[in-house]
């Protein structure tokens, strides 16, 4: 995974933990990186160590850990640093979503050795839709559960987001079920 990635992990901790448990996290998870290149890959492993850390550090399961770095990710990485990326993918939260796969194709050119996942929407209505999502990497359905909240904040639209087929569960990709107030989603960005 890019360094943003892990950067982004660190910026989350540190906002909300302080730099202290950060520098407990990091060595929990054998990291001797100081500072991590936004544009430079890294192993997954490295992520998923980090990951694991936090979640023993903090005392909170690696779903909740994922959860709050994928609404981080939306609500501080990705507003601050693709801002006009995300403003010109939607403006509402499931037509953003629709678009999902314009944005990761647009990403992709600025990140030549990006393995982005794959998404797409059925069963598009008024108020809900069923996101499917295929990537090569496991365990980052609770990740995306944290995107698509954070998602929500940021149209200023309360989205209730589960899991309801799982590829830890033997399907060969991992589908949610999202649900939006209409009349909200109308608004677009708040």
């Amino acid at each position: 995974m890019y360094g943003m990635i892990n950067g982004a992990i660190e910026g989350m901790v540190r906002m909300h933990h302080g730099d202290e448990a950060w520098a407990r996290i990091r060595a929990r998870a054998g990291i001797d990186v100081e500072v991590f290149m936004s544009t430079e890959a890294y192993p997954d492993e490295t992520t998923y160590r980090l990951v694991g850390a936090a979640s023993e550090e903090l005392g909170a399961s690696t779903d909740d850990v994922l959860q709050a770095f994928g609404e981080y990710w939306i609500t501080h990485t990705a507003s601050e640093g693709y801002g006009g990326l995300l403003s010109a993918t939607g403006a509402t939260l499931p037509e953003f979503l629709v678009e999902l796969p314009n944005f990761h194709a647009r990403v992709a050119m600025i990140f030549p050795a990006l393995q982005p996942p794959r998404f797409a929407c059925s069963d598009v209505a008024e108020d809900s839709l069923r996101l499917h999502y295929w990537t090569k990497r496991r365990g980052l359905a609770p990740f995306v559960v944290g995107l698509v909240r954070g998602l929500g904040r940021r149209f200023g639209t309360e989205v209730e987001v589960r899991l309801v087929e799982s590829r830890d569960a033997g399907a060969d990709h991992d589908v949610f079920a999202v649900r939006w107030s209409p009349g909200a989603a109308a608004a677009g960005v708040a």
